[in-house]
């Protein structure tokens, strides 16, 4: 590496290869787990990917995060343990064992049993631990995969035992009937949450059809987009306070009720009668189908009423069947109905009970029943609707709404214990906390979380088969004591076997078939993977909560809530204090990232281009870490290498370049002059590690590459290229050592600022910094070193704003010249800065040496006499001004005319001024400065300067 000298040669993605290897020789991860290992722990939770699958963008957004954090918190001398996990139970095992089996799992399980399946589920775990390693190590993350954890571990299962046994013992837990969404594809209920995860623009067909009164001749219009439900219909429902109307369908000369508001949706009525809803309720009517007739005893084919029901589509009637609709079960429930059908399977697939399309899919079905309403003179009318409907994320397949026997955690009663936690945490952005987290929140549902799947944490509940009574096991122990047996591994085909009595009891306890959703486990995960509280419970209380994790958006929805819900029931508290979302990565067409479509490059094939270090500065300088969409563009990694890295190790290079010629060396040791500039770089490096430490202890990661760009700005383009000189000079003087001192102090700490951000060169220039002076480098890497702290006695904040209206005076000078074509070669007579504040002038004249040699002018003047050379002029933004204003725009815009320049100068200095009673900033009035005739000032909002464009013989001559 120490000879690689010319920039143009240097490879960035060669140089990360040699140092993974020295990582490896070094062990230098571990190095720093050992250093800090008496420290105060700094608990970081890792969300755990699905084991099947390779890692993608959005992986690497959050390994990105999740590595830069924990490196920054370990050189501040905390304890970070990282442990790499795995969700292995749950849908996406089975669905990839279903394609592999080809068979479904209903199937497979027949053929296998439970244990030959999840034997199957089992050995496709590991199938990309391999390649997740590969990516995570090539990306310079430092994670512990050896002692990673497992949600299939015995060990793991046991501690969400505890965790259920926890809620159980709080009353939180239930078994009730509750319709959810299902996944006819994979025949299983999901969350909520996942069941929102994925919609889908269809046509489905949008029917309206007729039920036929029994007390009068006339019938009961109600509209439906989902005519698979219409055999099991049991009531139909109106609003209360919706007026309905009675009409003569001018075509079949049928009586139809329907809601007033919507006749004309459906044409030109003769209205006989109105009468509020209310009114409807009670009334009989004949069942569209045979199949359910017999539930008349239970209520069923009445009108119901509920306040859910609007006029906004349909009829303002709708069909009630209840095992097919949250707000159909909740209101024949209220109104005391007992009537229930649900006649179709977890495949969702109709059954025996409903003859004339038993065997059928659902929504295959559709056309046939429609088919069978219009033969019995039902139909009323046909449509095509076009909406968003859910599809099963896993499988995407469209979702049905299904009855189901569940067992819940009572998220309802703890509701305000979830809020009062997301009171306590810091999300960054931070408009999540009480919006799109917050909202959810405040409208969490129960969360049903049992599965009827064989591959998971078998619910550890045993129900009496004479008395009903039900035991909830929380760990092997306790099962063990009420089996006998103690088993090594939680899986059903281990622990369904087991039953046991009670004395003094009649019947066998058995244990209930379902097995936890998988979310669960994912929620556990604080506790579980460290097996508390059967071990680590001092870990575990030190560090808890969780000072920091970081997932993707969706995870609002998901392990967010998860680890809310749990930790607020069991602790009364968040299960984390701070948090990164990040946004969903989209390819650069705008479309979802594709292999099919080949529309990305993959990850590795990326870093192999251009390196880990410019990805990684790319992603955390995105909208993604403001939890926005992005769209990836390779050119986006491309540019962070020549806008940072590139100039970077160009600034190491021209020091070692000089160092060598001069045989200088840090290890003479480092003195400082008088000089301006190098006071200058010292106290905007101190200023560097300031605002870096201040952003990342407030999580905003987005802040810190426009520090890195604006401080390699300052120290490539200002600092070396006004210093080149002094580097050149032959003889070595204290200026020259200071100068040379300067530029490695600034470079050896930036490595040390940004060894987190971009550990590869930040480790490279480190160690190459540490060969100016023939030694190797104490600590043996930079990512051993103490994250390096501001020195505020090297602070100058005057001189750092001097130095800033210096440049903007320079590049204002360049565009004067540029617009009179004076080029820099013909020197120029006087150049005069004009600033309002005398202090800052004052620094500045320190500055007149580099004034003079970049603009190649004889004098420098200052003046603080504004007015003679500028004018100030304010101006109403109209567009902004307008709609707050409105007809008092006018007014204003006459007072904002008139102010003088001492009042237009107040709102420079103070960005606000109040007119009339009324507040105003900066982006409601606007500032310009216009050069007085007789000047060539040119200016920006900061300063301004008049360049003597006169040319004489002389200045001509040079």
């Amino acid at each position: 590496m120490a000879e690689a000298r010319d920039t143009a040669q240097f490879s960035f993605v060669a140089m990360e290869h040699e140092i993974l290897k020295l990582w490896d020789e070094l062990g230098a991860f571990q190095r720093t787990l050992d250093n800090t290992k008496d420290k105060k722990p700094y608990i970081f939770y890792d969300g755990p990917p699905f084991a099947t699958g390779l890692p993608h963008h959005g992986h690497l957004v959050a390994s990105t995060i999740k590595d830069i954090v924990p490196r920054y918190w370990t050189m501040n001398g905390r304890y970070v343990l990282r442990r790499f996990g795995w969700d292995c139970h749950g849908l996406p095992i089975e669905h990839e064992i279903d394609k592999q089996l080809n068979m479904s799992a209903q199937q497979a399980v027949e053929t296998l049993g439970v244990a030959g399946y999840n034997d199957e589920c089992r050995a496709i775990v590991q199938r990309y631990v391999k390649e997740w390693r590969h990516t995570i190590t090539r990306l310079g993350r430092w994670i512990d995969f050896d002692n990673d954890y497992k949600t299939m571990d015995s060990w793991y299962m046991e501690s969400v035992w505890w965790v259920f046994k926890q809620l159980w013992d709080r009353g939180l837990i239930y078994q009730g009937r509750k319709v959810m969404p299902i996944s006819t594809a994979l025949g299983t209920p999901l969350a909520n949450f996942e069941a929102t995860s994925n919609y889908v623009d269809v046509q489905d067909p949008a029917i309206t059809v007729l039920f036929a009164l029994n007390d009068e001749d006339a019938h009961l219009a109600a509209w439906t987009t989902t005519p698979w439900t219409l055999p099991s219909n049991l009531a139909v429902c109106v609003g209360p306070q919706i007026e309905y109307a009675r009409v003569v369908d001018p075509g079949t000369g049928k009586r139809i009720y329907m809601a007033t508001e919507r006749l004309s949706a459906y044409g030109e009525f003769e209205v006989e009668e109105t009468l509020s809803g209310s009114q409807l309720v009670g009334r009989s009517y004949q069942p569209l189908f045979p199949y359910f007739a017999d539930q008349l005893d239970q209520g069923a084919f009445v009108v119901v009423s509920d306040d859910y029901v609007t006029t906004e589509s349909g009829t303002g009637i709708v069909h009630q069947a209840p095992a097919f609709g949250e707000d159909d079960y909740r209101v024949l429930q209220e109104h005391g109905i007992e009537a229930f059908a649900c006649p179709v399977t977890m495949q969702g697939e109709f059954t025996e009970e409903v003859a004339d399309f038993a065997g059928q899919h659902v929504k295959e079905a559709d056309r046939e029943i429609i088919r069978y309403l219009r033969d019995a003179g039902t139909l009323y009318r046909q449509d095509v609707i076009q909406h968003s409907y859910p599809y099963c994320y896993r499988s995407d397949t469209p979702l049905i709404y299904r009855a189901l026997p569940s067992w819940y955690v009572n998220v309802t009663s703890i509701r305000d214990k979830l809020l009062q936690a997301n009171e306590q945490i810091r999300w960054v952005p931070d408009h999540i906390k009480s919006g799109r987290f917050g909202n959810w929140l405040e409208g969490a549902q129960d969360w049903a979380i049992s599965r009827n799947r064989v591959w998971g944490t078998p619910l550890p509940v045993w129900i009496n088969d004479v008395t009903g009574n039900a035991i909830c096991m929380g760990s092997i122990a306790e099962l063990a004591d009420y089996s006998g047996v103690t088993v090594d591994d939680l899986h059903r085909e281990h622990v369904d076997p087991l039953t046991f009595s009670v004395a003094g009891e009649e019947g066998t306890y058995r244990r209930i078939e379902e097995v936890l959703d998988c979310w669960f486990e994912s929620g556990s995960m604080p506790y579980a993977q460290l097996h508390y509280p059967f071990e680590n419970t001092n870990v575990f209380k030190a560090g808890f909560p969780a000072e920091f994790i970081a997932e993707g958006l969706d995870q609002t929805r998901g392990w967010f809530y998860t680890l809310t819900v749990l930790a607020a029931a069991i602790y009364d508290k968040p299960a984390f204090r701070n948090v990164i979302v990040n946004g969903m990565v989209m390819a650069e067409d705008g479309k979802k990232m594709s292999k099919r479509l080949r529309n990305y490059t993959p990850p590795d094939e990326l870093m192999e281009s251009y390196g880990a270090d410019a990805l990684r500065l790319y992603l955390i300088n995105s909208g993604l870490v403001r939890g926005e969409e992005q769209r990836f563009a390779d050119a986006g990694v491309r540019d962070m290498t020549r806008r940072a890295l590139l100039p970077w190790y160009n600034a190491f290079s021209f020091l070692k370049t000089y160092a060598e010629i001069d045989a200088w060396s840090p290890e003479k040791g480092l003195h400082f002059g008088e000089n301006v500039l190098d006071q200058w770089l010292i106290s905007r490096l101190q200023t560097l590690k300031a605002r870096v430490a201040a952003e990342m202890e407030a999580y905003r990661l987005y802040n810190v590459v426009p520090q890195l760009f604006d401080f390699i700005e300052d120290l490539t383009n200002w600092y070396i290229r006004l210093n080149r000189a002094r580097f050149w000079g032959e003889d070595i003087t204290a200026d020259k050592i200071s100068a040379y001192s300067t530029l490695y102090t600034a470079l050896l700490e930036l490595c040390q600022v940004m060894a987190p951000f971009t550990p590869f060169l930040s480790e490279h220039l480190y160690r190459e910094l540490a060969e100016l002076s023939g030694v190797e480098p104490s600590p043996l890497s930079v990512h051993i070193c103490d994250y390096p702290k501001a020195e505020a006695s090297a602070v100058k904040p005057a001189l750092e704003q001097a130095v800033d209206r210096m440049q903007q005076v320079i590049l204002l000078g360049r565009q004067k010249r540029e617009e009179v074509k004076i080029g820099l070669r013909t020197p120029l007579a006087t150049l005069t800065v004009i600033n309002r504040d005398q202090a800052l002038l004052e620094e500045m004249k320190l500055l007149d040496d580099y004034l003079r040699d970049e603009l190649n002018v004889r004098e420098v003047h200052y003046t603080t006499e504004e007015e003679r050379y500028i004018e100030l002029v304010a101006k109403p933004n109209f567009p902004v001004l307008g709609r707050r204003l409105g007809k008092r725009m006018k007014q204003f815009q006459g007072l904002i005319a008139a102010l003088s320049a001492d009042e237009i100068a107040t709102i420079q200095r103070d960005g606000m001024i109040e007119l009339e009673g009324e507040s105003f900033d900066t982006a409601e009035i606007e500032v310009l400065q216009q050069a007085r005739d007789g000047t060539n000032v040119v200016s920006n909002r900061f300063i301004a300067v008049d360049l003597d464009c006169e040319l004489t013989p002389e200045l001509i001559r040079g």
